[in-house]
């Protein structure tokens, strides 16, 4: 079996996010089942909102283009995202768009080709942005990723962690850790 190398990411960038703090937590747990992990933060990668015109004009900003080659060396995505009003942070939508365009010989949707993605999400709320993660979940299929059947919702987010940032309920732990579990086979294969 190879090692599975997953890309982790938040749909944030807001410093004390919820989501961030998630998916390093997920990517903690990645590495103790073996996993070759990188983290990343989509605050260090700004870019203007997609345009196709500011495309033509001035074409594909560097940072997506460094974010583009960073999702091609991994077979996994994991991705915690915030819910915004029922749907993904256009943050995230924005950093999707930008890195599926094609670029001089590099073809669009290079980035997703052959891609697998676990989804996670956090919120004050009760459902955890579960309403989200459908959205982008359909939005990933249609640019030719293969989402996992597994996802994980944890409601209460402001609550959900300790100091140190490990998830505090057991039982969300123990998901976390299994369904991750599941998606490093997958991606072994």
């Amino acid at each position: 079996m190879n090692k599975a190398k997953i890309l982790f990411l938040s749909g944030s960038c807001r410093k004390q996010s919820l989501n961030k703090q998630l998916a390093y937590y997920a990517s903690d747990v990645a590495v103790e089942l073996e996993a070759e992990v990188t983290y990343i933060d989509l605050s260090d990668y700004p870019m203007p909102l997609y345009n196709g015109d500011l495309e033509s004009a001035e074409g594909i900003p560097d940072n997506a283009r460094a974010l583009r080659d960073i999702f091609v060396q991994h077979q996994g995505i994991c991705i915690a995202s915030p819910e915004y009003n029922s749907s993904f942070s256009p943050l995230l939508k924005n950093t999707l768009d930008w890195i599926s365009r094609p670029d001089g010989e590099v073809p669009g949707l290079v980035a997703y080709q052959g891609k697998s993605a676990y989804l996670l999400s956090t919120s004050p709320g009760r459902l955890g942005g579960l309403r989200g993660l459908t959205m982008l979940r359909m939005v990933l299929g249609n640019i030719g990723v293969l989402v996992m059947p597994d996802q994980l919702a944890i409601p209460a987010g402001n609550q959900a962690f300790d100091a140190q940032g490990t998830l505090t309920d057991p039982q969300q732990a123990e998901t976390l850790q299994v369904q991750m579990k599941r998606f490093i086979a997958h991606l072994s294969r």
